[in-house]
């Protein structure tokens, strides 16, 4: 059975930061990542993570701030998020997909994690 347990969402002050965790159990992935959804507003990418590849993308709002990276003997991948803002606020998604395709496009993910609430204060 697929599963993708995150971890790390908490309240921050704005400038400063998080690191999010999402372990995989049952299968391996050739793309990892990122969604978040803030109230009123569509689920949107946030950054991904191709291992066969060594690539990873990001989002243009968060470029510079986050990073993310991945533990494939873990099966386990991370994302570093610093100098956050408040409209960082969101729930964040751990994604995880088997094929390739359109990377921040959340129809083209399989398997979703729970969600963890991240807030940022101002």
């Amino acid at each position: 059975q697929v599963q993708l347990v995150e971890s790390g969402g908490g309240l921050v002050q704005a400038g400063g930061s998080l690191r999010l965790s999402c372990a995989a159990s049952g299968r391996t992935f050739s793309t990892m990542g990122w969604f978040r959804q803030a109230p009123g507003k569509e689920r949107e990418f946030v950054a991904c993570n191709r291992w066969i590849i060594g690539r990873t993308y990001y989002a243009d709002s968060v470029k510079g701030r986050f990073s993310i990276s991945r533990d494939n003997a873990k099966n386990t991948v991370y994302l570093q998020m610093n100098s956050l803002k408040p409209e960082d606020t969101a729930v964040y998604y751990c994604a995880a997909r088997t094929g390739v395709g359109v990377i921040d496009r959340d129809s083209e993910y399989d398997y979703w994690g729970q969600g963890t609430q991240v807030t940022v204060s101002s």
